[in-house]
């Protein structure tokens, strides 16, 4: 059987990192599946999902990174196309990804001691983003 549920959320934009663990948890638990798989994706193409251990020094530490790999100061032809200078964004999205798999057994998430799902808005405005989680299982 596959289960399409959705949610929402407010962002700020800039590295905004947001703990969805729980709310990808409450889906899965109210789709009545048992087993499977649950896909967690982002239609945006300045976002991205990832999982990490959900602390400040590690949220600190993963926006100091990606400071370092795509700078927001760096020129972006995307930015001379359509003048929204979020090319940093996009390039960053890209590099984590729109989506994650987990598998879930008993009707919860199979996630290592600290491992979370974290939704990451890269865009360079607040938003109000859509999250897709997909269940197949039974």
């Amino acid at each position: 059987m596959v289960i399409t549920e959705e949610f929402t959320l407010s962002t700020k934009g800039f590295c905004d990192i947001h703990n969805i663990t729980e709310a990808v948890a409450d889906k899965v638990k109210r789709s009545g599946l048992t087993d499977g798989i649950a896909v967690v994706f982002t239609p945006s193409a300045t976002s991205a999902i990832t999982t990490v251990e959900y602390e400040s020094g590690m949220l600190a530490d993963f926006e100091a990174l990606f400071e370092r790999i795509a700078s927001q100061a760096w020129e972006y032809k995307h930015n001379l196309r359509w003048r929204d200078g979020n090319g940093f964004s996009h390039v960053r999205a890209a590099l984590l990804g729109p989506s994650l798999s987990v598998p879930f057994s008993g009707g919860r998430l199979v996630l290592g001691t600290w491992q979370e799902i974290a939704f990451v808005d890269f865009d360079n405005r607040s938003r109000t983003r859509r999250i897709i989680v997909q269940m197949v299982g039974e």
